[in-house]
């Protein structure tokens, strides 16, 4: 078991790779009350085209099977897994991402027995035609709510207003449609391919001790039989540059029209550390621009052109990336038009060494306030492990920034091609 000790975070990580492939992470914070575990595959919804295990041959599964899978490893032949959480005094909950699938639980006592439970479950599937079908009229519903949701709506128009053909432009849920094809052995295959140890991650946070919580793991682990792990063979469709559709209106029955700008990334080319700063400088120079302590923010905000609902987020993974600014707005139209101008005016604009110090400080502070979150470590940490990156090296490469690296950044970071509008227009 290998121990690091992480002095900015004054955090010990203990870590473990064991012999059938599954990579555990223990982080011990006795000051804590709860413990939380979070067992994730990197599988999501956009891994749709693969060769699966055992075949030679890719296949394209129905829209939305990522999702279907997590509903169902919950229901067991004779029990509901939810209920033996509830037992253990623990609470429990999965989802769905483009990029991967989790199943967690948080509890305050119990915990190697819940932990027990949350691995045992999730490597122990078990489908039947009659609870496939059952199962395709409750996630039928749950599309349909969806539906009705304009902040999803906007958030999935402006997605596939961006993107053409990579399968992130597919509601992760799938479509009504895509889901009453999917069958017993296509959740079987699905399982077989993604769901290996090798393919996933188990890291545990909290009050608990860690020799005696490893112990527990790897005596659970070599009580189970595995076949050895195949090379993970999944197929993307080729990606244009520029964005699928400029401008995307959807018409639903609401009292205040929605409006979403996109800036479609690019991360393809990047791997490890330059992978890292990319994504620190999205974040860090979007921050710069619309937090509320920004100009531009009291700007729109004094033209009334956004209210309380003003939003920005990014999102940088392995082969896509995308950055979504959006508001509740009276005239959807005036306020694109500005947010556009601003951001295509950002390629003559530089930051001065005291405006970057600032962001820098900023940004470590949000990250060191984050940490005192046990779900969001153990969540980050997975997400940027994925991307061969280690959460905890962080505060290092932000502070490594350079001026010059930022004003590169911004003044190459837009192209008018890249951008797209979605309206949520009233019907």
């Amino acid at each position: 078991m290998n121990k690091q000790t992480y002095n900015e975070f004054a955090e010990t990580l203990y870590t473990e790779k064991l012999d059938n492939g599954l990579t555990v992470f223990l982080l011990p914070k006795n000051e804590m009350a709860k413990t939380y575990g979070i067992f994730s595959t990197n599988y999501g919804s956009i891994d749709q085209t693969f060769v699966p295990i055992g075949q030679k041959e890719k296949i394209t599964v129905p829209e939305g099977i990522a999702h279907f899978l997590e509903h169902k490893l919950f229901e067991k032949e004779d029990h509901d897994v939810f209920t033996d959480f509830g037992k253990q005094g623990a609470s429990a909950n999965a989802f769905t991402s483009f990029t991967k699938t989790a199943y967690l639980f948080s509890a305050t006592n119990h915990i190697e027995k819940n932990v027990k439970t949350l691995i045992d479950f999730v490597q122990d599937p078990y489908f039947s035609e009659q609870s496939v079908e059952k199962e395709k009229g409750i996630i039928s519903q749950e599309i349909k709510m969806y539906d009705d949701q304009p902040d999803w709506q906007a958030f999935m128009g402006t997605i596939k207003a961006m993107f053409k053909n990579h399968p992130v432009n597919i509601d992760i849920a799938g479509t009504i449609e895509s889901i009453t094809q999917i069958t017993k052995d296509d959740l079987y295959t699905c399982y077989n391919t993604f769901y290996h140890p090798e393919n996933m991650t188990l890291f545990i946070t909290g009050n608990f001790e860690v020799e005696k919580m490893m112990e527990l793991i790897k005596a659970n682990q070599e009580s189970k039989k595995f076949e050895k792990m195949e090379e993970l063979k999944r197929d993307f469709p080729e990606e244009p540059k520029e964005v699928a559709i400029k401008e995307h209106k959807i018409n639903m029955p609401i009292s205040i029209p929605k409006c979403t700008i996109g800036i479609k990334e690019s991360s393809s080319e990047l791997h490890g550390d330059e992978f890292l700063k990319k994504d620190l400088l999205q974040n860090m120079v979007l921050d710069h621009y619309y937090s509320k302590g920004g100009s531009f923010y009291q700007e729109l905000y004094q033209d009334k052109l956004i209210d309380g609902s003003f939003y920005f987020e990014t999102t940088l993974d392995k082969n896509f990336g995308y950055t979504l600014i959006g508001s509740n707005t009276e005239n959807p139209d005036k306020f694109s038009k500005k947010v556009m101008e601003q951001l295509i005016s950002t390629s003559n604009t530089s930051l001065t060494e005291e405006e970057f110090n600032r962001m820098k400080k900023k940004k470590i502070g949000q990250l060191l306030r984050s940490m005192n979150s046990l779900e969001y470590i153990a969540n980050k940490y997975i997400h940027y492990h994925t991307s061969g990156i280690n959460l905890f090296d962080i505060i290092p490469t932000i502070q490594s920034l350079h001026l010059n690296e930022a004003n590169s950044f911004i003044q190459n970071w837009i192209e008018e091609e890249r951008l797209a509008i979605c309206t949520i227009a009233a019907e």
